[in-house]
């Protein structure tokens, strides 16, 4: 069996498919390291899989701002000293990266310590790191119809996210039961990332009085730093409940949130819209303004092309009630983004990437006993 180094911390959309992978390599016998940041998004998804062997690594995210530079590229040496020091002690037969300042320097000692070196991008604009670090790569992971320059086509395969196993659309009625929600009635997700977003949660504050005289309940995942759920209740005359929007930092059961839903209005990261495709969800997309080289609003307009979802662009806010209203009340459009999200999950990503990588180990395995002969 092979021992594989798994560098995805930093943020959920690199976490959650490194734990992915790791959880279905070693149900193959295999044993798997995880690197990861110091940051609380890593600490808190850290806690749902204790079997599971994490390692923290030191480090910031890239900024070629001078003040934030010189930190960047201290923590930087620090993690390549550190990441020396591991890989000499546990020897991996490969090294795999999903990008972000965890895998720099991991992926520069490995490399220097001669160890194959895999690199997964799930952005339909490639990051600094994977850029970056693209050369070293025996074998890189990109979304389909994704080029980098200078790269041979033998060293590409055009595999997706790999989404847990455990992300899988359940049934309405029991994922609303799951969240204490209402059986009935429409229910809007309301999803700014693992970091959340505080103009959607802001959104949702706004709005949900106009929401919830319409009978919508609305679900939103605000990020860590709110500590505390919270919840507002819009009641009839009677002074009945008709509708309450739920505010929860955090959720440890995605598949019960994304099948709860009717609807999505969310960030545009890979990993959110894997899920949404994964969960059959349809979703209208705010893209991050300010996201590195602007890959949220491709990620985003790739899912819109396909009949997947609709895109607000974040200037145009005042636009996103109608849109919501528009699509939550229209059976017919729903049932036609699901019909195109359950298209778009034609292949298993996940079993497609562990059979490729278990290929790759093994040919390193080879070499190794060769050259042991040789010598």
């Amino acid at each position: 069996m092979s021992t594989f180094v798994i560098t995805c911390g930093g943020t959920g959309g690199h976490l959650a498919p490194g734990v992915a992978l790791a959880r279905r390599l070693i149900s193959k016998g295999h044993t798997c390291y995880l690197v990861i940041s110091e940051k609380k998004i890593d600490a808190r998804l850290v806690e749902k899989y204790p079997d599971l062997h994490f390692v923290k690594v030191p480090g910031v995210g890239f900024s070629f701002k001078p003040w934030k530079m010189i930190p960047c590229l201290f923590q930087q040496l620090r993690s390549f000293i550190f990441s020396l020091s591991f890989l000499r002690g546990i020897k991996p037969d490969l090294i795999v990266g999903f990008g972000g300042f965890v895998t720099v320097g991991m992926v520069f000692a490995g490399f220097t310590l001669g160890y194959r070196i895999v690199l997964h991008e799930a952005n339909r604009r490639p990051g600094k790191a994977i850029l970056l670090l693209s050369g070293f790569a025996s074998r890189i992971y990109l979304p389909e119809g994704i080029v980098l320059k200078g790269i041979p086509p033998q060293t590409v395969r055009h595999f997706g996210y790999p989404v847990r196993e455990e992300v899988c659309r359940m049934p309405k009625e029991e994922a609303r039961r799951k969240l204490g929600l209402n059986p009935y009635g429409k229910v809007l997700l309301v999803f700014g990332g693992s970091q959340g977003a505080d103009v959607l949660t802001q959104w949702v504050q706004d709005h949900f009085e106009i929401l919830g005289k319409e009978g919508v309940s609305v679900y939103c995942i605000t990020g860590l730093r709110d500590k505390v759920p919270q919840s507002i209740e819009v009641t009839n005359d009677k002074g009945e409940v008709i509708a309450r929007a739920s505010f929860v930092p955090f959720s440890d059961d995605i598949a019960a949130v994304l099948s709860a839903a009717d609807l999505a209005v969310s960030r545009a990261g890979a990993g959110s819209i894997a899920e949404f495709i994964r969960c059959t969800l349809p979703s209208i997309l705010v893209p991050y303004p300010h996201a590195t080289n602007h890959h949220q609003e491709a990620n985003a307009t790739f899912l819109e092309q396909q009949g997947g979802a609709i895109v607000v662009d974040e200037s145009k806010l005042d636009t996103l009630l109608n849109e919501v209203h528009d699509a939550l009340f229209s059976d017919w459009l729903l049932d036609r983004f699901r019909s195109n999200l359950d298209r778009l999950d034609r292949h298993n990503s996940l079993k497609l990437i562990v059979k490729d990588l278990q290929r790759l180990a093994k040919r390193e395995d080879g070499l190794a006993q060769r050259k042991q002969k040789v010598t």
